[in-house]
């Protein structure tokens, strides 16, 4: 696994499969490749571009918050309702982990600061996260909560891993939307 990565992404020793866990480093590498964007840039850009230029919380901030809280919800979940609604907890942290990496293709830096680029004017990063994702043989489970994390999977049946990374997204977006306004 590329060394950035790990840095980026410590929380992939999570992923038990290994297969998995060397898929979605994979995807991550790529879009570094193809981004103008560096592990720097992530550490320091804010995470969304809707909430204008008071937003601090950086966008590797926020995606391992996402991570973290899928994590514990997933876990809580299969503590409680155990058979009854199972959580796969490779398929959720792998899908947390690659929610967002479509944004690597759809931000650009301009004058030192993140903005829409022309691709992301043309595809948002779900669907660009896939085509990332599908590229290194993601599995389709963990293509659907990439797919699916945003308003796009609105229109579409979520499975439970996807519903729990849609929600450890939003809760942790939305307040922050509403306070920079």
């Amino acid at each position: 696994m590329n060394k950035q990565v790990v840095e980026l992404w410590p929380e992939l020793m999570w992923i038990k499969d290994q297969d998995l866990r060397e898929k979605t480093a994979k995807t991550w590498e790529i879009a570094l490749e193809k981004s103008v964007l560096t592990p720097e840039d992530l550490n320091t850009i804010p995470f969304t571009l809707l909430c204008g230029p008071d937003l601090k919380v950086s966008f590797m901030a926020h995606k391992r918050c996402v991570v973290h809280v899928a994590l514990d919800a997933g876990n809580k979940m299969n503590e409680f309702f155990k058979t009854d609604l199972p959580v796969n907890m490779d398929v959720l942290i792998a899908g947390a982990i690659l929610a967002d990496v479509g944004k690597l293709l759809e931000y650009e830096l301009k004058d030192g600061k993140s903005v829409q680029g022309k691709y992301g004017k043309y595809l948002r990063h779900p669907f660009s996260g896939v085509s990332l994702a599908e590229q290194c043989g993601v599995p389709a489970e963990v293509c659907h909560i990439i797919a699916t994390h945003a308003g796009e999977g609105d229109m579409v049946k979520r499975t439970t891993e996807a519903f729990i990374v849609h929600h450890a997204d939003f809760m942790t977006f939305e307040p922050f939307k509403d306070r920079l306004k």
